[in-house]
C-alpha cells in the first residue's frame, strides 16, 4: 500500500540539508540501529529510500501499522507524546475497572493527579501521561547516546503499550501511576521514586557507620520499601559506638525542610555518635508547622515533632552502647525508629523488613512485645525474617511463628544460585545479600527494583499474553534507564537492570483454565521476556537483566484491575470490601449517590469507611478450602515454572490442625523456594475489618442497590481550586523563563510545571499507599491494626 502523505518522509537532498542545518536532532532521519528490531522502535538500518522517496523506517511503520495515529511530522518532536487524535480516542469509553467500582474509588483516591486547571484526571489521561513519560525516558537515552531514535516506531509502540494498560491487561506499579511522566520525574528526575523496593546490608559499616541508614530513611521517603540486615552488628568486624564528644561544645545544625534536610540530620547525630563528634545542636525553627501541605509526594506536615523525637530516640538507643560496638539489636530498633518517623511525618504506611540470623536468639524476639514492651510503639513498623540455613532444624523458629506470626524466613543460599527453581543452578546472583520488604525480588545491597504487574486472566490467549508481557517488560526495563542520587546504587543498577514482571489473579486464572495451562503460560511467557530482554537490552545498549520475572503480592494496583493479588487467594467468594476515605473528600459524595453504605469510621475520627461488594469469581478456591501444603504447593509452582527472582508468599495455617506440621512442610519445601512467611488464621472479628465474607444474596442485594459511580464533576475544570491558583499565579514566572530561554533552544516550562515544581494541593492529599501498594507487606499503624 502506499504510505499517507502524514508519514512522508524526508528527500535524500532534504535529508542532506538537515544534516548541515540547525533542525533538531528529532527531526533528523534516525540513524542506523538493529536491523533486527522489527517490532522495536529504535532505527533500522541507515535511511534507504525507496522510489517513493518515503525512508524504510518510516514506510515500515505504515505498512504494518496503517492505522496509526499520527498526523504530521511535526509530531515527531524534541518531547515525546502520544497522538492527541489517538488519545482522543478513548475519551469516552468507560475503563475496565473491577470489583463493582472498588478499583475507580482506588485509581481517583490514590493515581489521579490534578490538572492544571485544577480538575482531576480521567483514566485515559493517568495512562496517556505515564506512556509518555515512559518513552520520553527511552528518547533521552537513545539520543544521548547517539543510538537512533524512530519516532513512527516510538508512536506505534507506544499506542499498544497505551491500550494494554488502558485496558488493565498490565499495569506500572502505583508508584508509576502516581509519578511517571509528572513533573517528579520530568522536572526533578526522582526516577529513585518509580522504583518499588530496596535492600541495604549493614555488613561493612564500620568504614561509613551512618550510611545504610540514612539510605533507608532516604528511600522511605521517596515511596521504596526497604529491607535490610543486621550482619554489622555481628562478627568481629563491626562498628564500635564511640559516643558523643564530652570535651567539645555541641554544634548548631539548623534543619532544613526537606527530604534530605531531614536525613542529613541523622546522619550528623549518627555520625556524633559512631566518630566521637561535638553533639548536633538541632534548630526546628525552618519545618513548616503541623498541618501544612508537603511538597513532592503529598501529605500533610506533621511539623517537627517526629523528627526531634526520632533524634531523641537515637541518642537513647546509642547511648548505652558507648565505647561498644553496635548491635543487631541497635541496629534494628534504628530503623525501626526511622521507619517510626516517616509514619509519623504523615505518610500512612511505611515498608521494611529485618532480616537476622536464625540463631540470634535476640533478634528472634523483637517482635515479642511481651519480652520487649519498650519496643512495642516502634518495633511493628518491620516484618522480620531470619536467613535459614538449608537442614536447619526449623523447630524452634516454628514455635515463634506460630504465636506470633513471625520471623519469616529467606534461603539465601537459594537466592544467589537459582534462577527459576526449575532450571539449573546458574550462580547468577552470588553478590546478592537480601531481599525486599515482600521478599519477591533478590538483591544486592543498595539495589533498587521496579515491579510491573501482568493480569493473565485478562486475556484471551496465550500470544495475546505474549504480547503484553513485551510492553510490561519494556516498561520496567526502561526504568532501569533513570539514574539516582546515590552512587551505590547506580553502580548496581547499571550492572544488573534488574526487574520484576509479576502476575496477579492467579486463583482466579486456575480456577477458569486449570494448572497445566498457567504452567504452559508461565513457561513461554518467560521465555518470551528473555527473547525480548535479548533484542531490548541491545537496542538500548545495555547489559541484559541479572532477573525478569517475579511474584508480587499486590494489593491496589489489582484492586484496579478486579484481580486478586498476587498467587494469594481471598477469604470468600463473596465479601464486603471496607476502603478508608478522609472526611471532606470529594470523592465521598459520589458514592454516596451511587448508592454505597458510607458511615464515619469508629477508630479514626475524620475517615469515613466505604463497603464494596466484591464477586472473585465462580469456582475460585477461598482459604478455608486451602491447607497450609496446597498454597506452598503454589508458591514452589511459580517459583520453578515463572519467577527468576522470587515468589512473594504468605502462607495462612490453621493454628489449630497445622502448627505441628510447620517444621515438615519447610523442611520438604526448602528446596523449592526461596522465601516463605506464616499468618496463623485468625477468627477474630472486630468493627469495619477490611474483608467481610458475606452470602451471595447479600452481595446481589448491595449490587442491585448501586448506580454507576460518576466522578466526571472531578474532572471537569475548577477555576477556584487551589492548585489551578497556583498555575495562574506562576504565569508570570513562566512568561519569565519564556523570555530568558535561549535562542540555543532551552526548554521553556510551562505555568503548570512551574506550579508543580513549587507547590502541588494534588499532592497535598492523601496518597495512602505510595509507600508500598500491597496490603501483605505494608506494615499499618496500630491504630489500624486494632
Amino acid at each position: 500500500m502506499s504510505p499517507p502523505q502524514a508519514f512522508a518522509g524526508p528527500t535524500p537532498a532534504s535529508a542532506a540539508r538537515r544534516a548541515t542545518t540547525s533542525e533538531p536532532a528529532a527531526a533528523q532521519a534516525p540513524a542506523a540501529g538493529p536491523a533486527s528490531d522489527a517490532e522495536g522502535h529504535g532505527s533500522l538500518a541507515a535511511a534507504a529510500f525507496g522510489a517513493s522517496g518515503v525512508p524504510d523506517y518510516a514506510r515500515d511503520a505504515v505498512e504494518d501499522d496503517a492505522d496509526i495515529f499520527i498526523t504530521s511530522q511535526s509530531e515527531a518532536s524534541a518531547t515525546f507524546k502520544l497522538s492527541p487524535a489517538f488519545v482522543r480516542s478513548y475519551a469516552e469509553k468507560r475503563p475496565p475497572f473491577g470489583f463493582n467500582g472498588l478499583g475507580e474509588l482506588v485509581y481517583m483516591r490514590s493515581y489521579s493527579r490534578h490538572k492544571a486547571d485544577g480538575s482531576k484526571e480521567r483514566w485515559f489521561e493517568t495512562v496517556e501521561r505515564v506512556v509518555n513519560g515512559t518513552y520520553n525516558m527511552q528518547k533521552r537515552w537513545i539520543e544521548q547516546h547517539q543510538l537512533g531514535w524512530n519516532p513512527w516506531r516510538a508512536q506505534r509502540s507506544a499506542q499498544e503499550m497505551f491500550d494494554r494498560i488502558y485496558s488493565m491487561k498490565f499495569l506500572p506499579p502505583g508508584r508509576g501511576l502516581w509519578a511517571m511522566g509528572s513533573p517528579i520525574t520530568e522536572e526533578k528526575m526522582l526516577y529513585a521514586a518509580l522504583n518499588n523496593c530496596a535492600f541495604v546490608s549493614t555488613a561493612g559499616m564500620k568504614q561509613d557507620p551512618s550510611r545504610p541508614f540514612c539510605f533507608l530513611m532516604d528511600a522511605s521517603m521517596l515511596g521504596v520499601g526497604v529491607g535490610f540486615d543486621t550482619r554489622g552488628g555481628e562478627g568481629t568486624d563491626t562498628a564500635t559506638v564511640r559516643g558523643i564528644s564530652a570535651k567539645t561544645p555541641p554544634k548548631p545544625f539548623v534543619v532544613q525542610d526537606t527530604r534530605e534536610g531531614w536525613v542529613s540530620s541523622v546522619k550528623a547525630l549518627l555520625d556524633a555518635h559512631f566518630h566521637g563528634r561535638a553533639a548536633p545542636a538541632f534548630d526546628y525553627s525552618g519545618i513548616r508547622p503541623a498541618g501544612s501541605l508537603i511538597r513532592g509526594f503529598g501529605g500533610v506536615s506533621s511539623g517537627p515533632d517526629a523528627l526531634a523525637k526520632l533524634h531523641s530516640d537515637i541518642d537513647g538507643t546509642l547511648a548505652g552502647l558507648a565505647g561498644k560496638p553496635v548491635t543487631p539489636r541497635a541496629i534494628t530498633d534504628i530503623m525501626n525508629l526511622i521507619g517510626l518517623c516517616v509514619v509519623s511525618g504523615n505518610v500512612r504506611r511505611t515498608a521494611e523488613i529485618a532480616l537476622g540470623q536464625h540463631d540470634d536468639e535476640e533478634f528472634l524476639d523483637l517482635k515479642d512485645f511481651s519480652k520487649h514492651p519498650e519496643r512495642a510503639h516502634f518495633g511493628w513498623t518491620s516484618n522480620n525474617s531470619i536467613y535459614a540455613k538449608l537442614g536447619m532444624d526449623y523447630g524452634p523458629v516454628c514455635d515463634r511463628v506460630v504465636r506470633n506470626g513471625e520471623p519469616g524466613f529467606a534461603w539465601l543460599d537459594n537466592m544467589q544460585q537459582y534462577g527459576r527453581m526449575g532450571d539449573p543452578a546458574n550462580n547468577k546472583d552470588s553478590r546478592a545479600m537480601g531481599g525486599n520488604p515482600c521478599l519477591e525480588q533478590t538483591l544486592e545491597s543498595y539495589e533498587l527494583c521496579c515491579l510491573v504487574e501482568t493480569f493473565p486472566d485478562n486475556h484471551e490467549s496465550l500470544e495475546d499474553f505474549k504480547r503484553t508481557l513485551k510492553f510490561a517488560y519494556l516498561y520496567a526495563k526502561t526504568v532501569t534507564l533513570g539514574r539516582t542520587h546515590w552512587p551505590l546504587t547506580n553502580r548496581v543498577l547499571l550492572r544488573n537492570r534488574r526487574i520484576g514482571c509479576s502476575m496477579s489473579g492467579i486463583a482466579q486464572f486456575v480456577a477458569k483454565r486449570g494448572l497445566e495451562e498457567l504452567r504452559q503460560w508461565c513457561d513461554h511467557g518467560y521465555q518470551a521476556i528473555q527473547d525480548y530482554d535479548r533484542k531490548y537490552s541491545d537496542w538500548l545498549a545495555i547489559p541484559r537483566s541479572i532477573k525478569t520475572t517475579s511474584v508480587k503480592p499486590s494489593g491496589t494496583v489489582s484492586l484496579l484491575a478486579g484481580a486478586t493479588p498476587g498467587m494469594h487467594y481471598p477469604e470468600s467468594r463473596f465479601y464486603r470490601r471496607r476502603v478508608r476515605v478522609p472526611e471532606g473528600s470529594p470523592l465521598l459524595e459520589p458514592l454516596r449517590k451511587a448508592g454505597y453504605h458510607v458511615e464515619p469510621a469508629v477508630s479514626e475520627p475524620g475517615t469515613f469507611v466505604v463497603s464494596f461488594p466484591v464477586d472473585v469469581g465462580e469456582g475460585v478456591k477461598t482459604l478455608d478450602q486451602l491447607s497450609m501444603w496446597e498454597q506452598l504447593s503454589l508458591a514452589a509452582f511459580m517459583q520453578r515454572h515463572w519467577a527468576d527472582n522470587q515468589v512473594s508468599c504468605t502462607v495462612t495455617f490453621d493454628p489449630a490442625a497445622e502448627a505441628g506440621q510447620l517444621p515438615a512442610a519447610l523442611s520438604y519445601f526448602q528446596y523449592q523456594l526461596k522465601g516463605v512467611s506464616f499468618l496463623p488464621r485468625a477468627t477474630d472479628e472486630y468493627p469495619q475489618m477490611p474483608y467481610e465474607a458475606c452470602t451471595e444474596a447479600d452481595y446481589a442485594g448491595m449490587v442491585e442497590a448501586l448506580k454507576p459511580v460518576d466522578f466526571s464533576a472531578l474532572a471537569e475544570a475548577d477555576p477556584a481550586s487551589p492548585h489551578a491558583k497556583a498555575v495562574a499565579r506562576a504565569a508570570a514566572e513562566a512568561a519569565a523563563s519564556a523570555a530568558a530561554a535561549t535562542a540555543a533552544g532551552a526548554r521553556r516550562r510551562t505555568a503548570e510545571e512551574i506550579a508543580s515544581a513549587s507547590w502541588n494541593e494534588d499532592e497535598g492529599e492523601d496518597f495512602p499507599d505510595k509507600f508500598c501498594d500491597s496490603d501483605v507487606c505494608a506494615v499499618p499503624p496500630p491504630s489500624e491494626r486494632a
